[in-house]
């Protein structure tokens, strides 16, 4: 666990990303770093050497102030721990990016009850202790702040062997328009972001998935889906990111309860 890299005077604005190791979670934390927040990257603790990999090119990069920590998302204990440690470091907290999540592809009659809780606990579960721990936070702190929650394209129209996954992710939809409704009193906005085929080692685990299941070479399956996207190419963690970005910046203050689909084009609203 490091302990951070602090700026000599206090940042105006910190957030949270978990997840943070890799894929869009490690893109979101740069973005947000560059922008001008202060960070703390979470991930789990099996996580922790690409965790401090992580760290070190943030800092090295923008000289911005930026910590880690360990956070298990499905265990409600942790996560208050982990956003009470950050928001003691940076001296409050102002946006959380409940961004871990898990993936699994199989047939309904196929998905076992362990793949389908631990599912729900990742997805749903921890994005809910995300939104709580920051929630608490943020309302006695009265200054307002962002919730922002990963969904998927999948939240919006499920596919084919997704019954656990495109559940989960309906789930996290309904959560945060529900979050929205109840902490707008307070200037706490909820939102979440859909994206669709991304280049990230979860959708690498899907591609392989779907490989076995069509007798498709490795690759072969991702491929095919580029040429579903209206853009006509994959999505990268940076195309999220820049999405978050927006939701965690001024310009977004008045918008809350809402899923920002970022596909290129897969699905239309």
């Amino acid at each position: 666990m490091s302990t951070a890299a602090t700026a000599a005077r206090q940042p105006e604005r910190s957030a949270v990303v978990t997840g943070a190791a890799g894929g869009i979670g490690q893109a979101v934390a740069a973005r947000l770093s560059a922008d001008g927040f202060a960070v703390t990257l979470l991930d789990l603790e099996r996580s922790a050497p690409a965790l401090a990999g992580v760290e070190r090119r943030l800092q090295e990069a923008s000289g911005a102030a930026v910590r880690s920590d360990h956070v298990d998302v499905t265990d409600e204990h942790s996560v208050d721990r982990a956003l009470q440690a950050h928001a003691e470091a940076f001296g409050g907290l102002d946006v959380v990016v409940a961004n871990a999540g898990i993936a699994v592809t199989a047939p309904l009659l196929e998905t076992t009850t362990e793949q389908w809780d631990t599912t729900m606990a990742v997805n749903v579960r921890g994005v809910a202790n995300c939104y709580r721990s920051g929630a608490r936070i943020m309302v006695d702190q009265g200054r307002g702040g962002r919730l922002i929650g990963a969904a998927s394209v999948a939240a919006h129209r499920a596919g084919r062997w997704q019954s656990a996954y495109s559940a989960s992710k309906f789930a996290v939809r309904g959560l945060t328009q529900a979050v929205a409704l109840e902490l707008a009193e307070h200037q706490v906005t909820a939102n979440c972001y859909s994206p669709g085929v991304v280049q990230t080692p979860m959708w690498d685990t899907i591609d392989a998935a779907l490989g076995e299941r069509t007798g498709a070479e490795p690759g072969a399956p991702m491929a095919a889906m580029t040429g579903q996207i209206a853009l006509g190419r994959l999505q990268t963690p940076g195309d999220v990111a820049g999405v978050v970005s927006f939701l965690a910046s001024p310009d977004a203050a008045y918008i809350t309860g809402q899923s920002v689909v970022v596909d290129g084009g897969m699905w239309f609203s």
